[in-house]
């Protein structure tokens, strides 16, 4: 009971402020779980570097699913806390220890019944042998009764495993339910990151003509990244574009392998006619070279004058 308590909430001085307001019969205030508060921390810094950059978008993405995850994380908690430790905590809190005194009272009883027949052997006088009787009748029917209860008690055990039964599937459904929700959200994720170039560089530096590579990015950190400038947006005429209705010639920054037969395939450098299609993601622009049409990512293209 105790580490399933540790299990949904890690937290040792939430615990006991839980077990506090559950005392006081008042409903603990919401907390803010970790995985929100790294949700609300990526959208925050996403803002920062502009939701119309690449990296600032991913950040915000990134930020929701795990806000989604820390809202599964508290229907976890909730759903076991329920279903699950509450009933087991009624139990040994409740039934439990009443069945541990029963049993301590029937030990007793049988105490007093060995001491009354110990008694009854040892009296010789009549009048001493009559009140050992007498008492021996008392302490049998205490003895009885005790055993009695007990055993009813004890009887009851049985039903008690097939509730908790039901409880522990209950349990472990709920963690079913959490984890894939936990998958999905991360493939979602992992599919609208998919539409991002993992590292590149922006205009002001495109006479390099390649992208940052990926472990000299990973080694220097998202920060460092920022502060020479090189995560943004490719052009910034791209919102133009989305307003009007005409085309642009665009010349492609990297090699994109189209994922499906609605996209279309791009080499670097090469360049080719893009607009905008009414209820397109904003991500995505509408790509011709010759014959061959279909989405390409905005973020693989810089927009010419």
């Amino acid at each position: 009971m105790k580490q399933t308590e540790v299990l949904l909430q890690p937290n040792p001085n939430a615990r006991i402020e839980e077990f506090v307001y559950e005392k006081l019969d008042r409903k603990a205030p919401s907390r803010v779980n970790n995985p929100e508060l790294l949700g609300q921390y990526m959208i925050d810094a996403g803002t920062e570097f502009g939701p119309g950059t690449a990296y600032g978008n991913a950040l915000i993405k990134c930020g929701e699913t795990q806000k989604r995850i820390g809202t599964a994380d508290r229907e976890l908690i909730q759903t076991s806390a329920l279903n699950f430790l509450t009933p087991l905590r009624n139990f040994i809190e409740g039934d439990y220890k009443t069945i541990a005194k029963e049993r301590k009272l029937l030990q007793n009883k049988r105490l007093d019944l060995d001491a009354a027949k110990t008694r009854l052997k040892k009296a010789k006088a009549a009048e001493t042998k009559s009140s050992s009787e007498q008492e021996l009748r008392i302490t049998q029917s205490e003895f009885d009764r005790q055993a009695e209860i007990t055993r009813l008690l004890l009887e009851g055990i049985s039903s008690t495993h097939a509730h908790h039964l039901r409880c522990l599937n209950d349990f472990v459904e709920a963690q079913m339910t959490y984890y894939a929700q936990c998958y999905q959200y991360m493939l979602d994720l992992q599919k609208q990151l998919g539409s991002f170039p993992s590292n590149y560089l922006s205009n002001n530096n495109q006479s390099s003509g390649t992208p940052v590579p990926s472990a000299l990015s990973n080694a220097i950190g998202p920060s460092a990244m920022a502060s020479t400038g090189s995560l943004v947006i490719p052009s910034s005429n791209l919102n133009d574009l989305k307003e009007s209705s005409g085309s642009r010639k665009a010349r492609v920054l990297y090699d994109y392998d189209a994922a499906n037969s609605t996209e279309l395939s791009l080499l670097a450098d090469e360049v080719i006619t893009v607009f905008s299609v009414v209820g397109m993601d904003s991500d995505w622009l509408m790509g011709e070279r010759g014959n061959q049409k279909g989405k390409v990512p905005i973020t693989y293209l810089e927009l010419l004058n």
